[in-house]
């Protein structure tokens, strides 16, 4: 999907002035970064795609995040590391008695994050995690809560630290969850009373059509005064005719629903109508119904409760072909079937919903989706999402032939065709692609499986893309008695190493953050970005005054109060994680340029804090556009060793390595929160004025000449591997 886009200069130095050079936040209270377009290049060599390749921003497309509260929540043994068990007894596998193994069912980890084997409490993490699903451009996190356990001190701690963020300025994810599939009725009340009920952090709410979403099937959240679901005859239903069925209640009901064979006609509907007593009583409600699903329970939800009483529900004037499933048995003691008003043997299936004043609060209060458990089955009607499926992926909808939603894994737990367990080889891996899963030879880094599912979601191109998932890490050790595909003498189901595993967060060591990127490259695909603003540069007089920086945009920016903080328990009882790095809160940026010099300028939250072991900000640059020069690509850094009053000093990099020489000194200056300092273009070794180049601010890094040193120490601007890009000729990308 490439599409061609660009804009003249006129309009890109409007762009520049009217959006980038305004620092106030824009009507939602939001202080936009601009984040997509911002400049990476992962360690694999990928560039991310701009807004040439994949066109201006679309509108009303949605990505939402599969994310796991439970890391921390089972118990006080381990960490227990599948990757660093094997590593040490390659046999382990096929014997479930080995003593390095943890209890059976205990959660193990398939690796370890960037951030260690972290709790979901932990501020330092959360904060992290904010920051960097903002900045990749997802919308919602939605919490696994399928197991029928809500992790209230998980997400109050993430909602805690989300809505700080949030006050900051931030575009933080909203939040929703996924409960259990088959029985939601305890997750959904207890998440009601928990967060949605007190309304705690309203503004993290995930609205979808205007309410707080939640996955969950809302058939299955209320309990039946009556249930007659024996299906053996379907009855079609003629014109001019009608079906009914009779029924007494002991109980208040808010709904009354039929199973509705269509014989998977298209465009099928009919009137519902429920009378007091007979049909010729008082008529109660009444609902015309099209785009019916074949089988399908049809409901008829009623404006207020109906109290004890007989009643009869009639089906009448259909559209296409429709018809009511019937039991010849008589099922119902205290009713009949009728067919055009005049009884006959056996029942029609019944619901009848009984009033609860709670459930009643919650069914208006959501926007209910039922979560498609199934990997391979796709939609079975309306208003369902999947959060998982293989490859080719199905599109799911509210309204016929509208596609609402689609799913994108990373890996998936089936084998041969079935439901399975990702520690089987033949499981879809990273790696799977075109159907199969390759041999260890075969294997890479570059997310084989995560780009097949993308390429299909982006054909589809759904308001919602649903990710799987962020961070879920562990999976319960089982046997070979474990119900599903490819299970072991030790089984593990969800995740299983680096391969067999669907993580997206940052991994220490292995791919480290390829799929990060990854992500961010697919989700500008999928919603679009904006150009990449031309610089409007100004005389520059290193004096520390700065007005002369105002007329200059477009200004970068860089998070709010983010710099590293941590100091928090890990998993277990001995893990404790410490790093106190983050000390200069980096807020804005800017770049201006003259026939001889390229200046910058860097300002903080507060007033600038150094130490007498270092010279204070780090300016990483990029000046040649090629990541295979230089650290990172960075071919310069500035202010990594003290310099007399007035100046810093330039290094060039050393062998691509974290290494530097050739020092030469530039003017700069410091007053209160702000840095500027201006560049020789001769000292950068540039005989002419460059079209871009990318920079970096950084300040409080550890220096160690890794990449995750960016995102787990200090404050860097902008974050983790991005770059800043200075345009200054229209014509450059």
């Amino acid at each position: 999907m490439k599409h061609q886009y660009s804009i003249p200069l006129a309009a890109a130095l409007v762009f520049c002035v009217a959006v980038f050079g305004q620092s106030t936040r824009g009507a939602d209270d939001v202080r936009d970064l601009f984040a997509d377009t911002w400049t990476a290049v992962d360690g694999l060599g990928r560039r991310l795609p701009d807004a040439v390749e994949v066109g201006p921003p679309r509108p009303n497309k949605t990505v939402a995040m599969f994310y796991f509260l439970w890391l921390g929540r089972s118990g006080e043994l381990g960490p227990f590391d599948i990757t660093k068990i094997l590593a040490q007894d390659p046999t382990a596998m096929t014997n479930p008695n080995s003593p390095l193994w943890g209890p059976i069912h205990y959660p193990h980890h398939w690796g370890e994050s960037i951030f260690g084997y972290y709790r979901n409490d932990d501020d330092g993490v959360l904060r992290k995690h904010a920051q960097m699903l903002a900045d990749a451009g997802v919308d919602a996190v939605v919490f696994d809560v399928t197991n029928q356990v809500t992790y209230p001190q998980s997400w109050k701690a993430l909602c805690r630290v989300f809505d700080e963020a949030r006050r900051n300025g931030e575009r933080v994810p909203k939040i929703a969850f996924l409960c259990p599939f088959w029985d939601p009725k305890k997750v959904v009340r207890e998440l009601w009373e928990q967060l949605y009920e007190p309304g705690l952090y309203p503004e993290l709410w995930f609205q979808w059509e205007g309410k707080p979403v939640i996955l969950a099937d809302p058939a299955l959240l209320t309990n039946d005064v009556i249930e007659q679901t024996r299906r053996t005859t379907p009855l079609a239903l003629e014109a001019g005719r009608t079906l009914g069925q009779t029924f007494a209640v002991d109980h208040p009901f808010d709904a009354v629903s039929i199973a509705t064979p269509t014989w998977e006609t298209k465009d099928s509907g009919a009137i519902l109508t429920l009378y007091r007593k007979d049909a010729q009583g008082e008529r109660l409600a009444g609902r015309a119904s099209e785009h019916v699903e074949d089988n399908a329970w049809l409901t008829l939800t009623l404006d207020k409760p109906a109290p004890a009483g007989t009643y009869t529900l009639e089906m009448s004037e259909p559209r296409g072909r429709i018809g009511w499933w019937k039991s010849e048995r008589d099922s119902l003691p205290t009713g009949e079937a009728q067919v055009d008003r005049s009884s006959v043997a056996g029942d029609f299936t019944l619901r009848v919903q009984r009033h609860d004043e709670t459930m009643a609060k919650i069914l208006q209060t959501f926007t209910f989706r039922k979560p498609q458990p199934d990997y391979f089955q796709g939609p079975n009607g309306p208003r369902q999402w999947s959060w998982l499926e293989v490859h080719p992926q199905h599109a799911f909808y509210a309204e016929p032939g509208v596609p609402e939603q689609v799913s994108v894994g990373v890996g998936q737990n089936a084998v041969d065709g079935k439901l399975g367990v990702l520690s089987n080889p033949r499981s879809h891996g990273r790696s799977f692609e075109n159907g199969r899963e390759p041999g260890p030879e075969g294997r890479n880094d570059t997310g084989k499986n995560f780009n097949e599912q993308w390429r299909r979601a982006l054909a589809i191109d759904p308001a919602l893309v649903f990710v799987t998932g962020w961070n879920e890490w562990i999976a319960g050790r089982f046997d070979a008695k474990f119900p599903l595909a490819g299970s072991g003498p030790v089984t593990f189901c969800d995740q299983f190493n680096q391969e067999f595993s669907r993580d997206i967060e940052p991994m220490k060591g292995g791919h480290g953050d390829a799929y990060y990127y990854q992500l961010v490259a697919n989700v500008r695909r999928y919603k679009g970005a904006r150009p990449v603003p031309v610089v409007q540069s100004a005389p520059i007089q290193i004096d520390g005054r700065f007005d002369d920086w105002k007329p200059v945009a477009p200004e970068f920016r860089d998070t709010i109060g983010d710099p590293v903080q941590r100091d928090f328990a890990g998993w277990g009882t001995i893990l404790h994680y410490t790093n106190t790095t983050g000390r200069n809160d980096i807020v804005t940026a800017k770049a201006s340029l003259d026939a001889e010099h390229v200046s910058f300028q860097v300002q903080t939250r507060t007033d600038l804090k150094t130490s007498p072991d270092d010279a204070g900000l780090l300016l990483f640059l990029d000046v040649d556009g090629d990541p295979k020069t230089g650290w990172l690509g960075y071919d310069f850094v500035v202010g990594r060793k003290p310099a007399t009053a007035g100046r810093a000093v330039l290094e060039r990099n050393v062998r691509g390595a974290y290494e530097w020489g050739s020092a030469a000194e530039v003017a700069a200056a410091t007053v209160g929160n702000r840095r500027e300092l201006a560049i020789p273009l001769s000292a950068l070794g540039l005989k002419t004025a460059p079209r871009s180049l990318d920079f970096k601010w950084a300040d409080g890094i550890a220096q160690t000449g890794d990449w995750s040193d960016f995102t787990l120490n200090g404050d860097v601007a902008p974050n983790d591997r991005f770059n800043y890009r200075a345009v200054f000729d229209p014509t450059s990308r």
